[in-house]
């Protein structure tokens, strides 16, 4: 199921959360029913984490992670990677990132299985997304954008991509993913994905701008309503 739901006075969800199938980071500083929205769904499953990183509470924008593990910037500090370590499941390995293009979440888009990375990502960060991750790393645009964090959202399930990628690019892209994508938005037209949306496996949370339409598109390209009804 995707549920709406808002940070403070903003429906770019996604700069301020990040979501995988073994935790959940939520900036620190927006109003509790944001948590309690999140934790509500999540907390049988996944840990819900207050955090930030480098004082910030963009979380969802400077890191990138899956189920293995957490990558963030170098600007993340002793205190807040001590705080990640000790908050999330053991098997999650938190690593900082020495890397130029440092809001990880716009410039990494990625599931359990494979990542895509901005085409000018450093060659040992792609390494240590690899590494961390357990990942198979492709550097790639979409839909002419580099920024692939931001204007592509996939699960282990289906994803979704920027609403100008052409059906050459989507159909490379789902064979490189092994999952179905669709070309679609969120916040009643945007096509910054990742600032609208967090979702995994078996939930999906989006900004309260997002119309019924893009609501269905999202639920049956995750494949949430087969889990809400198998559950």
């Amino acid at each position: 199921m995707a549920t709406r739901c808002a940070f403070e006075n903003s429906h770019e969800i996604g700069v301020f959360s990040a979501l995988t199938n073994s935790y959940c980071l939520a900036g620190i500083g927006g109003n509790e029913n944001f948590y309690s929205v999140l934790e509500a769904e999540l907390r049988e499953h996944i840990p819900v984490l207050h955090a930030t990183i480098a004082g910030c509470r963009f979380v969802g924008r400077t890191t990138a992670g899956n189920v293995r593990g957490l990558l963030v910037p170098n600007t993340t500090t002793d205190q807040e990677l001590a705080h990640l370590r000790n908050s999330l499941p053991d098997k999650v390995v938190v690593q900082r990132v020495e890397e130029r293009l440092s809001a990880l979440g716009n410039v990494i888009s990625t599931n359990d299985h494979v990542a895509l990375i901005h085409p000018d990502t450093d060659r040992e960060t792609e390494e240590i997304i690899s590494d961390v991750l357990g990942v198979e790393v492709f550097r790639q645009t979409v839909g002419g954008q580099a920024l692939v964090g931001s204007y592509a959202k996939f699960t282990n399930q289906g994803g979704m991509v920027h609403p100008r990628t052409t059906v050459q690019d989507m159909e490379e892209l789902s064979s490189l993913l092994q999952v179905p994508l669709v070309a679609g938005t969120v916040n009643r037209g945007s096509d910054v994905l990742g600032g609208g949306l967090i979702v995994n496996d078996w939930s999906a949370f989006c900004g309260m701008d997002t119309t019924g339409t893009e609501i269905s598109v999202i639920e049956s390209i995750f494949r949430l309503q087969r889990q809400q009804n198998g559950g």
